[in-house]
């Protein structure tokens, strides 16, 4: 069991069973969302992830056609992203996460797109687009 929030503490929550790989996206779009030069996911399957405070205080932002972004209203941590593409599926920031983590990122996506201050050189597989 994985237990997380938001920087608020208004949304809490817990992921039953292993996580898997994380997944390091350098698009646009999740630069700009973020704030950051990247962005770190965690596939979730709807079914392992439970809200224990704070469903109330996620808003919905569709930042292009059949992807949603979900953030806290209060403090505006992102929370997860999903895309009607993958259903019963969203995208967990792993910075959300209390424990250590054991699962390590797995690849690089929308490399074309990563800025030029952050270098990618830790050896990870890169796609130029998605994966």
């Amino acid at each position: 069991m994985y237990t997380g929030s938001c920087l608020c503490g208004g949304v809490t929550f817990e992921i039953a069973g292993e996580l898997a790989p994380i997944q390091v996206c350098h698009c646009q779009q999740c630069r700009k969302a973020q704030g950051t030069a990247l962005v770190t996911n965690i596939p979730v399957e709807n079914g392992k992830l439970h809200w224990v405070s704070g469903e109330a205080l996620l808003k919905r932002y569709e930042s292009s056609p059949g992807k949603q972004r979900v953030f806290c209203r209060e403090c505006g941590s992102p929370i997860y992203s999903c895309h009607e593409s993958k259903p019963g599926v969203v995208r967990i920031r792993a910075g959300l996460l209390n424990e250590p983590l054991a699962t390590r990122p797995a690849f690089h996506i929308y490399t074309d797109s990563a800025c030029n201050w952050w270098a990618i050189d830790d050896g990870l597989p890169q796609y130029p687009e998605g994966k």
